[in-house]
């Protein structure tokens, strides 16, 4: 056996993490991909708490409802709204990569914006919609 110190063991890499990267959009839309299918798996549990609520009845339904509507409800609502579009736009990214294509560094940034603006004008319009036919 060796001594404790550990002494004639092999050097081993380090495995990358955030203090080692240097930031940059594709790193962050990287982490934002899972962070907004994290999301949706959370708004697909709001779903069925909306479905249970509407076949438990009235009174359930309608403090769903409160919830909901409250401005938590609405604000969840608007990242749920984010979540969905943004994860729609960087998975077809994710698809392009699939076939080979996009890795150029200024492609892939390029697409990791698209994506992003996406995510937001497309929220926006869903929830401008909303607000001028009387949803909200």
């Amino acid at each position: 056996m060796s001594d404790a110190k550990g002494a004639g063991l092999r050097a081993r890499p380090l495995s990358p993490h955030l203090q080692v990267w240097r930031w940059h959009l594709t790193l962050f839309c990287s982490i934002l991909h899972r962070a907004t299918g994290v999301f949706l798996y959370a708004g697909a549990i709001v779903g069925a708490t909306w479905a249970f609520s509407l076949a438990s009845g009235p009174d359930a339904y309608g403090l769903f409802l409160v919830i909901i509507g409250s401005i938590l409800g609405k604000l969840f609502l608007f990242g749920l709204t984010f979540s969905a579009f943004y994860h729609l736009a960087n998975g077809i990214r994710h698809l392009a990569w699939d076939l080979g294509e996009g890795f150029e560094p200024k492609t892939a940034d390029t697409t990791a914006a698209a994506a992003l603006a996406f995510g937001a004008a497309a929220t926006l319009a869903v929830w401008v919609i909303a607000a001028l036919t009387g949803g909200l």
